[in-house]
């Protein structure tokens, strides 16, 4: 499919820089308990997944969301974005072309790539393409079909179980409301949480990508956990990452309608055509993906996804040195 006019389209392969390359860890290591282990690991994937040191970028034409209303928990009706964000929106879309499934990879603390997630929404409601919206923010199972385009915030939060500690709704309900408005179902596609402990020791998952992409997901892993997590849990917690992938594909492979797109909003790792939701649909799916960027250019982009939009950078966090601070994890 052409490149967009900002996405380069040759690029040479690297693995992903870590995200606390910066960081130096002094000899010896602390040792952690397996039980402090489990307490911040599996939160760390979420939050970490954040990391970035971004330069600075061209940001994209401005897309309006609407603003929180006053009145504590309650979000405005989404509300149209302007006539140059739909343009620009509509635009980049137009280069997708008509996708069974398309992936927007995002950074989770990147306020603009929500704005995005809301006018995609809109944009492909308005012509009748969108099928359905899945989220990386709600289990599989989870979903708002027996609601109607009227439903309040309320009745959304509870069909799709949200947790606001993981994902704040402010950020991601504009464009979960706006699907349900449209009459467009929203789809839980996550991993449930309870399942992640049985996962864990789930051998056969380590089978289900090519070694390359299983040998990039265990350094991501560790790397997300700023190379404290001890090897014994690696392999466990990567075997969740994947299958948080697979249950997202699955999720997407059962809403997918004729003629129409199948939205997912995730994180870019989860994104990414070489490592990960991609390599578990069935190839029979025609599908794009998107990483929305807002810590410049990698050398990979061209082959982990078809397009990517640049946006203002964010600040960055050194989410290593934040991890240093808890009690019994300074290094």
């Amino acid at each position: 499919m052409p490149a967009l006019p900002d996405t380069p389209t040759t690029m040479p392969h690297r693995h992903p820089q870590p995200c606390a390359s910066h960081v130096r860890f002094p000899a010896p290591r602390p040792r952690i308990s397996a039980v402090v282990v489990r307490l911040w690991s599996a939160a760390l994937l979420t939050t970490l997944a954040a990391c970035t040191t971004p330069p600075p970028v061209a940001p994209v034409a401005p897309v309006v969301a609407p603003k929180p209303a006053v009145r504590s928990g309650h979000l405005p009706p989404p509300a149209a974005p302007t006539d140059a964000a739909t343009l620009a929106v509509a635009a980049r879309l137009a280069l997708l072309g008509q996708p069974d499934v398309l992936l927007l990879g995002e950074q989770h603390d990147a306020p603009e790539h929500h704005r995005l997630h809301l006018a995609v929404v809109q944009a492909l409601a308005s012509s009748g393409q969108l099928a359905a919206v899945v989220l990386e923010m709600a289990d599989s199972g989870q979903h708002t079909r027996n609601l109607g385009a009227q439903s309040s915030e309320a009745q959304v939060q509870q069909a799709l179980r949200w947790r606001e500690s993981a994902w704040p709704w402010s950020a991601y309900g504009p464009a979960v409301m706006a699907a349900v408005a449209a009459g467009v179902p929203v789809l839980g596609g996550n991993l449930p949480r309870p399942q992640n402990a049985r996962t864990m020791h789930q051998a056969a998952l380590d089978t289900r990508i090519p070694p390359a992409a299983l040998a990039r997901q265990r350094q991501a892993v560790a790397e997300g956990h700023c190379n404290l997590l001890p090897a014994s849990q690696i392999t466990p917690m990567t075997r969740i990452q994947i299958a948080r992938d697979a249950t997202m594909a699955k999720t997407l492979g059962a809403a997918i309608r004729p003629g129409q797109t199948v939205l997912l909003l995730t994180g870019s790792q989860h994104a990414d055509k070489t490592v990960g939701v991609p390599l578990h649909l069935e190839p029979r799916h025609s599908l794009r993906s998107v990483r929305l960027d807002a810590s410049g250019p990698r050398p990979d982009d061209a082959q982990g996804f078809d397009a990517v939009w640049p946006t203002a950078p964010v600040p960055a966090r050194d989410h290593c040195a934040e991890l240093g601070k808890m009690p019994g994890l300074g290094r």
